[in-house]
């Protein structure tokens, strides 16, 4: 007997509310999935931060630095970089701290912006900032991963505003290649062409 109150109760909603479908429908507003909305503009937003991208080599090993399926671009991990180009090494929580380590996270998200620039000629090609993956190099104590990877984080929102918020994972490791002190991976939306 409840079964068939329930029924008789949905098909009586079910009949007041089909005549009126059309005030009911919530429509999202339209996205552009071809270019970029009026004032965004991340290449405009890189110079007013006073950030310049830098020259990408080839990669050490065998594979690229990104790789676009459809409207996504999988960006390779990338190790931080000092202010002369080479590798910063070595375990948070024992050679680095937090500091130090957001310095070293937002370093990556240069290089990764440099990645992007490279492969898509232009940053405003960038939809959105998909998901980050950070991994910290860190002594066993140390628990603090995501405020290292906020530096990544930030950064990207600095440079794409609400389009730069991402999923996101802050791991620690062990150990890395080459004793790096973090190394990021992201994924990316593009506008379709």
């Amino acid at each position: 007997m409840k079964y068939l109150t329930l029924l008789a109760v949905l098909i009586i909603a079910s009949s007041c509310t089909s005549g009126n479908k059309d005030n009911l429908e919530v429509k999202a507003p339209e996205i552009s999935k071809h270019k970029s909305p009026e004032g965004y503009d991340p290449e405009k937003r890189l110079e007013e931060l006073g950030l310049q991208l830098q020259e990408i080599s080839a990669p050490l090993a065998n594979y690229v630095h990104a790789v676009r399926a459809g409207n996504l671009v999988f960006l390779a991990g990338k190790g931080p970089k000092n202010e002369v180009g080479e590798t910063i090494i070595g375990k948070l929580g024992d050679e680095y701290n937090v500091d130090q380590g957001y310095a070293a996270a937002k370093s990556v998200g240069i290089q990764q912006l440099s990645v992007l620039k490279s492969e898509l000629g232009n940053l405003n090609k960038i939809k959105r900032i998909v998901q980050v993956t950070g991994m910290v190099n860190a002594v066993p104590e140390f628990k603090d991963h995501s405020k290292v990877i906020n530096g990544y984080s930030d950064l990207m929102v600095d440079v794409f505003g609400d389009r730069g918020k991402h999923a996101r994972a802050a791991v620690g490791m062990g150990s890395l290649p080459n004793n790096m002190a973090v190394e990021i991976e992201m994924v990316v939306e593009v506008f379709e062409d």
